[in-house]
C-alpha cells in the first residue's frame, strides 16, 4: 500500500513540475551587458496581418557571445494580440534576458527603444479595429497597393539611444508604468513558432555573433522568419555604437546552482536548447568536454512578481470519486487564487518601495541594491507558492483523516 501511494504521489508531483516547466525556460545570467542595438531599414511587409517584431541580442552560452536574432514579421497569433518584445535588465549579479510575449496588450519591455513603433514604451506602429490590424505607415514598410488598411500617425522619436538592456552600468533607467505591469499578468502566449525557427537560424550562423560581427550583423532584418536569403533580407547600415566585450567571455559568467529559471515563456528556452550544426564525423573522433552546466536549471531570472509565469493550473483530480474530486478541485482553485493575490500584493509594494526611491533620487548604487532585494523576494515567493502546491498534492495522496492543512504563505517584506 505504502508503496502504491508512493508511486502516486511521485506521479502526482511530476505532472505538477511539467505543468510549471510548460510556463518556464532555462535562462542564463551575463556577466556583461549585449552590444548597442544596430541601425538597420525595415523590410516590406509580405501582407496583411502581419506585426513586426524587433531583433535583438540573444545570448548562447556555448560560445560565451551574443549573436543577433533578426527582426521579422510575424503573424499573430490571434485577433487582438500585440506583441511586447523581450529585453536584457540587470538582475543584481548580471543581465537577465526577460522573454516576449503575445497578448491584447503591449507590455513592459525594459524602455528600449527597438525601434518601427517600439520607441520604449507600448507600440505605435498599428492597431487593430474589429478584427483588422491596420498599419501606421509613418512608422512601418508598407505597400499600399497590397494592403489597404493603414494610416498615418506622425510619431516624434527624438531619442538615439541604441543601448540594449535596462539597468546596469550605462543601461536604460525605465520602469514599467501600472498598465504594463497589469499588461504581464493579462492572458498571454509566448513566442510562435515562427519566432523560435528565427532564432534557431540565427543561433546557428556565426556572421551573427557579436564576436565576428562587431555589432553590425550582416542579416539584421528579414521579410519573413527563418528565411536568411533573398530579397526579403536586410543588413545593418552600422553598429549602434562602440562594443568591446570582456578577453574571455565564457570564464567571466557566474556558476549557475541548482535552481529552476522561471521565465514569461518557455519556446525561447526550446530555442536556446536546440543544438547546432556541427561536423558530426570530427565531434565522433574528437568529443567535446561535457557541459552538464547547460543541462542544470539556472537561478530564478524573475526580479519582480509580474515577470513570474502564469501560476500553473494542476491537472484535474481523478480518483473515481466525483465528490471528492470537486473537492480537490476546489482546493486547487484557492490556492491558485491565494497565490495570485500574494503575487499583486508583493508586487504593489515593490512598486511604492520603487516610486519612493524615485522621490528621493536614489543613486545607481542604491537602485542595485533595492532590485537585488525584490528579487530575492520574488524568488523566495514562488518557492514557497511551489511547496505549497507540492504539499496540496501530497495531501490529496492521504486519506481524509490524516489530511494536514495547507500553510498559508505571507509575501515576504524587505528588511529594514
Amino acid at each position: 500500500m505504502a508503496t502504491r501511494l508512493g508511486r502516486l504521489l511521485c506521479s502526482t508531483i511530476v505532472i505538477l513540475t511539467l505543468c510549471a516547466a510548460s510556463f518556464a525556460q532555462l535562462s542564463v545570467v551575463v556577466s556583461f551587458g549585449p552590444p548597442p542595438l544596430p541601425i538597420y531599414a525595415q523590410p516590406l511587409c509580405p501582407g496583411d496581418g502581419y506585426i513586426w517584431t524587433p531583433g535583438y541580442w540573444a545570448y548562447d552560452p556555448d560560445f560565451g557571445d551574443y549573436y543577433w536574432v533578426p527582426g521579422t514579421w510575424v503573424l499573430a497569433p490571434q485577433i487582438g494580440f500585440l506583441w511586447t518584445p523581450g529585453w536584457w535588465g540587470w538582475g543584481g549579479q548580471g543581465f537577465i534576458f526577460h522573454e516576449g510575449f503575445w497578448g491584447p496588450q503591449v507590455g513592459f519591455y525594459g524602455g528600449i527603444n527597438y525601434g518601427f513603433g517600439y520607441f520604449g514604451q507600448g507600440y505605435q506602429g498599428g492597431r487593430w479595429d474589429h478584427g483588422q490590424f491596420f498599419y501606421n505607415r509613418s512608422v512601418n514598410n508598407v505597400n499600399v497597393t497590397n494592403i489597404h488598411n493603414v494610416y498615418n500617425t506622425t510619431v516624434v522619436n527624438n531619442t538615439t539611444n541604441h543601448v540594449s538592456y535596462n539597468g546596469g552600468n550605462g543601461g536604460v533607467t525605465t520602469r514599467p508604468t501600472s498598465q504594463e505591469a497589469a499588461a504581464a499578468n493579462q492572458r498571454h502566449v509566448p513566442p510562435v513558432a515562427a519566432q523560435n525557427q528565427q532564432v534557431q537560424a540565427a543561433r546557428s550562423n556565426t556572421q551573427l555573433r557579436a564576436s565576428v560581427n562587431h555589432g553590425k550583423p550582416p542579416i539584421a532584418a528579414t521579410a519573413k522568419a527563418g528565411a536568411f536569403q533573398g530579397n526579403g533580407v536586410v543588413p545593418a547600415k552600422q553598429a549602434g555604437g562602440h562594443y568591446t566585450p570582456p578577453p574571455n567571455r565564457a570564464a567571466a559568467q557566474p556558476k549557475p546552482n541548482n535552481q529552476t529559471a522561471p521565465a514569461e515563456n518557455a519556446p525561447a528556452a526550446r530555442s536556446e536548447a536546440q543544438p547546432k550544426p556541427n561536423n558530426q564525423a570530427a565531434r565522433a573522433q574528437n568529443p567535446p568536454a561535457a557541459r552538464p552546466e547547460n543541462n542544470t536549471p539556472r537561478p530564478s531570472t524573475a526580479v519582480h512578481p509580474n515577470e513570474l509565469p502564469p501560476i500553473p493550473r494542476a491537472p484535474a483530480p481523478n480518483t473515481g470519486d466525483a465528490e471528492t474530486d470537486q473537492k480537490y478541485q476546489q482546493q486547487q482553485e484557492q490556492l491558485r487564487a491565494q497565490q495570485q493575490q500574494e503575487r499583486q500584493k508583493l508586487q504593489q509594494q515593490q512598486e511604492q518601495e520603487h516610486q519612493q526611491q524615485a522621490q528621493q533620487k536614489a543613486n545607481q548604487a542604491k537602485q542595485q541594491q533595492l532590485e537585488q532585494q525584490h528579487a530575492q523576494q520574488t524568488q523566495r515567493l514562488q518557492q514557497q507558492h511551489q511547496q505549497q502546491q507540492q504539499q496540496l498534492a501530497r495531501q490529496q495522496q492521504m486519506p481524509a483523516r490524516e489530511q494536514p492543512h495547507v500553510s498559508q504563505s505571507q509575501p515576504p517584506r524587505q528588511k529594514p
